[in-house]
């Protein structure tokens, strides 16, 4: 799991609820561990020098015609360019829907006494504040390994994550790109086990840009 290809720039621990972000250079390559399974990564993708140009749900659903994220996936931006594409996968399946909890959610889905339960969307508010952007920046994002199974009558449902301990998801950055992370806090369904656990995050470069589908 962490003999990646290339030079490592960047590895850390990023802690059970807790958000991040970093630039992730033209060319880098960013690996998500989910440590001990069954923990789902709320992300956010925005062009780094203009933050107006960002993940588009939308774009990405259209251009791949398929419902969830995996291998060989292009992440697009509303300006229909690639941000980011998935180069390697362990899990298979990740979800681009369901979008990111927040403490008004938390008090619908699950009753007023959740109200005050920390969340992913709070995370993001924190997390963009750092780069001058506010709730108004907050879009659809990805939902890397949390299992959001489409029912018969096209309703989602959040089911127990398939991702193995130590399971990684590859992202090659195909502009210079802002990657903004909630390691989700939800404890209120199964997306988490029902109890949140640290990831790993590791930037990398010095890839074969051929092999990995841009030259």
């Amino acid at each position: 799991m962490t003999d990646m290809p290339g030079r490592i720039v960047l590895d850390g621990i990023v802690p059970a609820r807790a958000p991040w972000s970093a630039i992730v250079r033209q060319g880098q390559v960013l690996r998500i561990v989910d440590t001990c399974s069954q923990q789902a990564v709320d992300a956010l993708f925005y062009n780094a020098h203009a933050y107006h140009e960002r993940y588009s749900v939308q774009e990405t659903l259209i251009n791949q015609g398929s419902a969830y994220v995996g291998k060989g996936t292009h992440l697009y931006s509303s300006e229909s360019r690639v941000l980011m594409s998935v180069v390697e996968d362990t899990c298979g399946r990740h979800d681009t829907v369901a979008g990111a909890c927040s403490c008004e959610g938390n008090a619908v889905r699950f009753g007023p006494q959740t109200r005050y339960m920390h969340a992913c969307r709070e995370n993001f508010l924190l997390e963009l504040a750092r780069y001058g952007m506010s709730k108004r920046d907050i879009v659809s994002n990805v939902n890397f390994f949390m299992n959001v199974p489409i029912l018969p009558d096209g309703e989602l449902a959040i089911d127990d994550g398939i991702s193995e301990p130590g399971g990684y998801v590859d992202l090659l950055a195909h502009m210079d790109t802002l990657v903004v992370l909630s390691n989700c806090p939800q404890v209120n369904n199964p997306c988490n086990g029902f109890n949140p656990t640290p990831i790993r995050v590791i930037i990398s470069e010095g890839h074969d840009l051929a092999a990995c589908g841009m030259s």
